[in-house]
C-alpha cells in the first residue's frame, strides 16, 4: 500500500502540472479550472449578498477603473507573450464593500473584492493599484489551485506515514506530530510566502504596465508596516515581512518599468 501511495504522489505531480505565464515554471494543478472557477463565482456572488456593496461613489468607481486597468494591463501582456487564450473563461468583477478590514482580495476567475477600511491606507489611485495588482496576480497565477493541490499532497503524505507505521502505534503517533509541524513550517508556509513574493513581482509589473508608478508599490508597504501590530517570525507567517516585501519590491521595480516600455508606457501615475 504504500508503494501504491508514493507511486500516486510520483503520478500526480509530475502529469498534474500546468505552466505559469508570468514565471515559465511548472506548477501543481490537481484541481482543474473547470471545477475551482464555477465554485468561485457562486462563492464571489453569495459574499456579495452578504455584505454592502459601495456603489456609485468616488471611491467605488476609483476601484472599478483600476481593476478595469489591471485586467487589461494583464490582458496585454499574456497575449503579447503568446498567452492570448488564458483568460478566456475569466469573468471580471471589481467591488467595493463596507468593511474596516485593511483587505482586499482576488478569487480565481478575476472576482476582486477591496474594502473601505484599506483606502486609507492606499491613499491614491496608483496605491490602490499596487493592492489590486497584487491581488489580480494572485488569480492570474493560480495560488488559490496550487494551495488545493498542495494540500491535497500534504494529506496524501499524512496517510503514507500513517501506513507506514500502522503496527507501531507510538512511532505513529510521533510521525503524526513531526509531520504536522514539519510539513507545515517546511513546506506549506515557505510555499505560501513564494506565492506572495511572486504575486508581490507579478503585481508590479502589472500595474506598470496599466501606468502606474510601481514606487507607490513601496510607499504602500511603508505605510502597512507603519501601521504597527506584533508579527510572528517570517518563518512561521504565510507571508514575508514587510521589510522583505519592500526591498524585493524595491529590487523589481527597474524589471517593472522595463516591462511597461514594451508597451509603449514611459510615463507613470502616482
Amino acid at each position: 500500500m504504500k508503494k501504491q501511495i508514493t507511486l500516486v504522489l510520483l503520478t500526480l505531480m509530475v502529469f498534474a502540472c500546468t505552466t505559469n505565464p508570468f514565471t515559465g515554471k511548472k506548477t501543481l494543478a490537481l484541481v482543474p479550472n473547470s471545477e475551482i472557477l464555477p465554485m468561485s463565482f457562486q462563492q464571489y456572488d453569495q459574499f456579495l449578498s452578504e455584505h454592502q456593496v459601495i456603489n456609485n461613489t468616488v471611491d467605488a468607481k476609483m476601484v472599478k477603473k483600476v481593476g478595469r486597468n489591471i485586467s487589461l494591463a494583464a490582458k496585454r501582456y499574456l497575449t503579447a507573450n503568446g498567452y492570448a487564450e488564458y483568460l478566456k473563461n475569466y469573468r471580471w468583477e471589481y467591488n467595493l464593500v463596507k468593511d474596516p478590514a485593511v483587505n482586499a482580495w482576488c478569487m480565481p476567475g478575476g472576482k476582486i473584492v477591496v474594502y473601505t477600511g484599506i483606502l486609507p491606507v492606499t491613499k491614491s489611485e496608483a496605491g490602490l493599484a499596487a493592492v489590486m495588482g497584487h491581488e489580480v496576480a494572485h488569480a492570474l497565477a493560480n495560488h488559490g489551485q496550487q494551495r488545493m493541490s498542495a494540500g491535497q499532497l500534504q494529506a496524501l503524505g499524512a496517510v503514507a506515514g500513517n501506513i507506514a507505521f500502522m503496527d507501531d502505534p507510538e512511532n505513529q503517533a510521533m510521525f503524526n506530530v513531526a509531520y504536522g509541524v514539519g510539513s507545515d513550517i517546511g513546506v506549506m508556509k515557505p510555499f505560501s510566502r513564494s506565492h506572495e513574493s511572486e504575486a508581490d513581482r507579478i503585481g508590479l509589473i502589472l500595474m506598470a504596465i496599466a501606468g502606474y508608478d510601481p514606487v507607490e508599490s513601496v510607499n504602500l508597504w511603508e505605510r502597512m508596516k507603519q501601521l504597527g501590530g506584533q508579527a510572528p517570525p517570517e518563518i512561521l507567517s504565510t507571508h514575508p515581512s514587510n521589510q522583505t516585501r519592500i526591498d524585493n519590491i524595491k529590487s523589481w521595480i527597474p524589471t517593472a518599468k522595463a516591462e511597461a516600455k514594451k508597451f509603449g508606457v514611459t510615463s507613470f501615475k502616482k
